[in-house]
């Protein structure tokens, strides 16, 4: 199976109840079983415009979609398959490893995307949203601004033109990434032992906030949303943050008054000079 025959509503459908499946399973795990005991501001101060700007996301991308109805990875992905665009399709691969690479290729390109977001002054701006949370879970990992959703969607059409993975390979890649983000966004506690297991394999939340750390050298770590090779290859790979887990400082020093917590402050952060 090679996914050509993808029906966009039957995908659609798939991601969206994968997305609240998963959102609903992190959130009781972190209710249940938390790994911080403190929090700088109470969910009920965070969450509204955490989840707000997820909905502005979401319209600005069905917005797109109802202009550019390919401009959805896994629609895109259809038309460079017929087309014969990209390396895999130069290929005549295996299904299982024209899947394996499509996947492996299109997280290796988030990885270098939020890297780069790190580094260029003008995206980082952009990327700040996410990083200005000053609590650690779930709904950390849904908070983007729409313009930084915007751009990573032209970055996934260009990679998927580039790359060529196949339709269901794209929606592998798409469903992983959304229910990873969650995953080692959210605020639960693993043994050390599951942790150390874990992280051979995906980014957990320990990992993972380590890269939320007001300490700058512990933020431009740790990149990866949901495989953890490409930080150990490229040497951004952070074990433990110096201040330990219980006790680190979430987010930026520059935007921690409660005022940053609403939707209007965070979609006018990156035109204003903080952080």
């Amino acid at each position: 199976m090679d996914g050509q025959g993808l029906d966009p509503t039957w995908t659609a459908v798939l991601r969206l109840g994968v997305f609240l499946g998963l959102m609903g399973v992190f959130m009781g795990a972190e209710a249940l079983w938390p790994r911080r005991s403190h929090r700088t501001h109470g969910r009920i101060r965070r969450w509204p415009s955490n989840l707000g700007l997820v909905v502005l996301d979401g319209l600005m991308v069905r917005g797109v979609v109802a202009l550019l109805p390919i401009a959805l990875p896994v629609a895109l992905a259809h038309v460079v398959a017929e087309r014969g665009w990209g390396l895999l399709n130069l290929l005549a691969l295996p299904v299982w490893l024209d899947l394996l690479v499509g996947v492996l290729a299109q997280d290796c390109v988030i990885w270098v995307q939020h890297m780069v977001f790190h580094r260029i002054p003008l995206l980082w701006r952009l990327h700040r949203v996410h990083h200005a949370d000053t609590d650690f879970d779930v709904t950390t990992a849904l908070r983007f601004h729409p313009l930084e959703i915007l751009l990573s969607l032209v970055i996934k059409g260009v990679a998927v033109v580039v790359i060529g993975p196949s339709p269901l390979a794209v929606l592998i890649f798409e469903v992983l990434l959304n229910g990873t983000a969650m995953f080692n966004h959210a605020d639960m506690a693993l043994s050390q032992g599951l942790d150390r297991g874990l992280r051979l394999l995906v980014v957990t939340p320990d990992m993972h906030r380590v890269h939320h750390s007001v300490h700058r050298e512990e933020m431009d770590s740790n990149f990866g949303f949901c495989f953890p090779w490409w930080d150990r290859l490229f040497g951004t790979y952070r074990s433990q943050p110096r201040d330990g887990h219980g006790s680190m400082a979430i987010g930026l020093e520059t935007l921690r008054a409660p005022i940053e917590l609403t939707v209007w402050r965070l979609l006018t952060q990156p035109f204003r000079g903080v952080g």
